[in-house]
């Protein structure tokens, strides 16, 4: 479809800045238009501007794209227009037609703060070596009204810088896209998102560029906030079909280390996707969604064969009875140590 640009020019005072490295943002556009126009706003609003901005319709069918033409008519931004294929193909074709040195995501749903951008940018500059891959932050957890639930959500977490493949495996590397500032050089050479992937395709992403031995650095302070509720993508069945296609993408890619006594799969992967599913069962059983507790057996089932046979036996003798609502409830409790268990195999690996 036709590629709407530009039309008008808005002349902006920019902090000085080494010229050799230029910014495009990209925000993939879904049916956000309740979101769209604050996002916009809070990229308008940073101490240091991108030189490219771009939004990317995925086949939106609300009337967010109308509210970013009027938006183009007043500020630079090009509205790109693509059919829908998903947040990881938007923001690929977003990086294709622009020509930015780093790419600063943001979803359409999230905001950054104002000096997001101007610190984001610091290390690049610093970086004399060329093997900086991205850069991320921390980031404050909001809900869907935008007020405040947890300030600094990520810091002690996970592991951050990322320097080890076994923790990048055994659990969620929490860097959301819209935290992150990526080196095109190093996006392109991973060859970007996986398009299959609709969760855990950021996840997915960062782990190639370590794999390919790009450096990252963590600033550990919040300079955006992320928006998570019940109708996120964070939490649709999309999603957890998605997790599954990584689940199964992790497996391929690491077989055993006999040589390092690494047992990926059994000890690393799997543990971290049975607890994954755990959780989403513990939170549908909570909040009494009959469908979303079957389709986590599902999921479950198909990784409980992955696990170490002292793991397996109990999880797959309490599956048949979790699969029903009404019984599930008994065995609620149980679940709650899997989780904590399987958490414990993983920190000790």
């Amino acid at each position: 479809m036709e590629n709407l640009t530009l039309t008008r020019t808005v002349r902006v005072v920019e902090p000085v800045r080494d010229k050799r490295l230029s910014i495009v943002t990209i925000i993939p556009l879904y049916n956000g238009a309740r979101w769209i126009e604050r996002a916009i706003n809070s990229v308008l609003g940073q101490t240091l501007p991108p030189d490219e901005f771009i939004v990317v319709d995925d086949g939106s069918t609300d009337e967010g794209p109308e509210i970013v033409e009027r938006l183009c008519g007043q500020y630079p931004i090009t509205l790109l227009r693509k059919e829908n294929g998903g947040q990881s193909a938007a923001r690929n074709f977003g990086v294709a037609h622009s020509t930015g040195d780093l790419i600063a995501l943001l979803d359409q749903d999230d905001i950054w703060y104002p000096t997001h951008l101007e610190e984001m940018i610091k290390p690049f500059l610093e970086d004399k070596s060329g093997r900086l891959g991205w850069v991320y932050t921390d980031f404050d957890e909001v809900d869907a009204n935008g007020q405040m639930v947890t300030k600094r959500l990520i810091g002690n977490l996970a592991e951050h810088p990322k320097r080890s493949l076994l923790r990048c495996l055994s659990e969620n590397m929490l860097i959301t896209p819209g935290a992150s500032l990526i080196r095109r050089t190093a996006f392109e050479a991973v060859e970007g998102f996986d398009i299959r992937l609709s969760g855990y395709e950021d996840d997915d992403l960062f782990l190639r560029l370590f794999r390919a031995g790009y450096d990252n650095i963590f600033i550990d302070t919040a300079l955006s906030q992320w928006r998570i509720f019940e109708g996120s993508s964070g939490h649709s069945n999309r999603m957890y079909a998605s997790a599954m296609i990584y689940m199964d993408k992790l497996m391929q890619e690491f077989p055993d280390d006999l040589f390092r006594g690494h047992y990926y799969g059994r000890d690393l992967i799997a543990p971290r996707f049975v607890q994954t599913m755990m959780m989403i069962y513990g939170r549908s059983m909570r909040n009494k969604n009959a469908a979303q507790c079957r389709e986590a057996v599902k999921y479950l089932k198909r990784i409980v064969p992955h696990l170490r046979l002292r793991h397996r036996v109990p999880l797959a003798m309490a599956l048949p009875f979790m699969a029903s609502p009404t019984t599930g409830r008994v065995f609620l409790a149980g679940s709650r140590t899997l989780v904590r268990f399987y958490r414990g195999i993983v920190r000790r690996r």
